[in-house]
């Protein structure tokens, strides 16, 4: 009699096999998660944050979450940055051991539950349980579930006093970019300015010289008029979306731009008819600026895709007459003619602009400073050679480092190659800042200069700007 087979079981199908406790689907889960990843990037790979949230070309796990969801991971990463440094000494105290040296998404993934639960309009219980679910969800971190947990009810249980030891003693980081603060200008200044930066963002906007719709906008929002044209949206609320919904918007009233950024074109004085280089022109502010004042400038950056966002930019103003656009280097440019007057923004540490890049002391160095510092001069150089005789040029940048400032500036005026000369800003120029020009006739912002109208409060960006003339 023959044996008779016994049927082998069946392997379950991947769709029959058990599933982990939770997966992306949670909602609000996938937002955490995607949080802590980025998180990650900005602080191991040292990729900065507006590369990774914009809403085009951003990290893959951010454009598959929805707009709403976005706009949290935004929230948690500012929050998260702007507060590092004291979220590590919170750790350190709330641990009963440190993390293993390789443990960083688990430090991540920390660092965003506990940044909800003190920084964040959220509930507690959702910061907590969403912690361990992120924690369980990533095989990485599920055996320090249980650690989550208990962490992030540690934190619960000591919110207030946390809040007030925040307050009363925030920690600031990191070591190079504070001792350079320190250095430059004081211990009391270097605290007050790393305390601006903890602060709520704002948005300011640059009329067009003909704008009517100030009034308008004011009826719309919360705003306040800053000096000139700048006008600055005070409701902590506004998202930039709701931007393209104000009155003006869609015939090319304004644009976004830091009342601190507006100041560099306007150092060059009159430039009607004049033919300008904006040397460094994405995405297109200064530009704008310009082109309203009725100057015939020449647009010029390395980027393509960037200078055809300042093209849209422009378009939707309305002042693309008189625009040239170039893609190229400074270094390579050869126009035929040489220029009026030449605005030098260049690329720089971004120091000045803290409050809402909060990722820039974390993703930069000290090295990198230095290395900036050796382009902007070049640079400088470079452009000196398009300026005719008798022409302006402006070198700017919204760094709040010296050395890409008044050391940079003091280091051409010694340079014997060069043949430019100072030409000194006057404080009346910008009267409606507080000692915003210094002695040797340069400006200097910080996240702390103060408007000369005191009603006006918040501050503005950190930012230098330098004069010269061509013999």
């Amino acid at each position: 009699m023959s044996e008779v087979a016994k049927p082998r079981p069946r392997r379950k199908s991947k769709k029959q096999r058990p599933t982990t406790q939770t997966s992306d689907a949670k909602p609000g889960l996938a937002s955490r998660r995607t949080g802590a990843r980025l998180l990650g990037a900005i602080m191991d790979a040292k990729t900065p944050m507006d590369a990774l949230t914009d809403d085009h070309h951003g990290h893959p796990d951010y454009l598959r979450l929805e707009p709403r969801d976005r706009s949290l991971v935004r929230a948690i990463l500012m929050a998260a940055l702007k507060h590092r440094a004291d979220i590590d000494a919170i750790l350190t105290t709330l641990l009963d051991r440190p993390l293993p040296g390789n443990a960083t998404s688990l430090k991540h993934l920390l660092h965003v539950a506990i940044t909800q639960i003190l920084f964040l309009d959220i509930p507690d219980h959702s910061a907590v349980d969403l912690a361990v679910d992120a924690a369980n969800a990533d095989p990485r971190n599920r055996r320090f579930a249980s650690l989550v947990n208990a962490i992030c009810r540690r934190t619960v249980r000591s919110k207030e006093k946390l809040l007030i030891e925040i307050k009363t003693a925030p920690r600031h980081g990191p070591a190079w970019f504070f001792k350079m603060l320190e250095s430059a200008y004081g211990p009391d200044a270097a605290a007050a300015i790393m305390t601006a930066h903890r602060q709520p963002g704002y948005i300011d906007l640059t009329l067009k010289r003909d704008a009517e719709c100030i009034d308008q906008i004011k009826e719309a929002v919360s705003a306040t008029s800053l000096h000139g044209q700048s006008l600055r949206l005070t409701s902590d609320t506004l998202k930039s979306a709701e931007i393209t919904k104000l009155p003006g918007f869609a015939d090319g009233a304004f644009w976004v731009q830091d009342v601190g950024a507006s100041i560099p074109a306007t150092l060059l004085g009159d430039v009607a008819e004049k033919r300008v280089l904006d040397a460094c022109a994405a995405p297109g502010g200064k530009t704008a600026q310009l082109l309203d004042a009725r100057a015939q400038v020449t647009a010029l950056d390395i980027s393509k895709n960037r200078l055809k966002r300042l093209g849209e930019n422009i378009e939707r103003l309305q002042l693309s007459e008189g625009l040239t656009t170039v893609c190229s280097s400074l270094f390579d440019f050869r126009p035929e003619e040489k220029f009026d007057a030449i605005l030098l923004d260049t690329p720089c540490s971004s120091t000045g602009t803290i409050r809402r890049h909060p990722d820039v002391p974390w993703v930069k160095s000290d090295d990198d400073v230095v290395k900036l510092a050796e382009l902007q001069f070049k640079m400088l150089e470079s452009a000196a050679m398009l300026l005719a005789p008798g022409g302006r040029i402006v070198f700017s940048n919204c760094s709040i480092d010296p050395r890409e400032g008044e050391q940079l500036a003091e280091k051409l005026m010694n340079c014997e190659t060069t043949t430019l000369i100072a030409d000194p800003i006057q404080a009346d120029e910008i009267s409606w800042l507080r000692g915003a020009v210094n002695a040797n006739g340069q400006v200097r912002t910080t996240p702390v200069t103060e408007f000369a109208d005191p009603g006006i409060t918040r501050g503005i960006d950190g930012f230098f700007a330098v004069r010269f003339r061509a013999p």
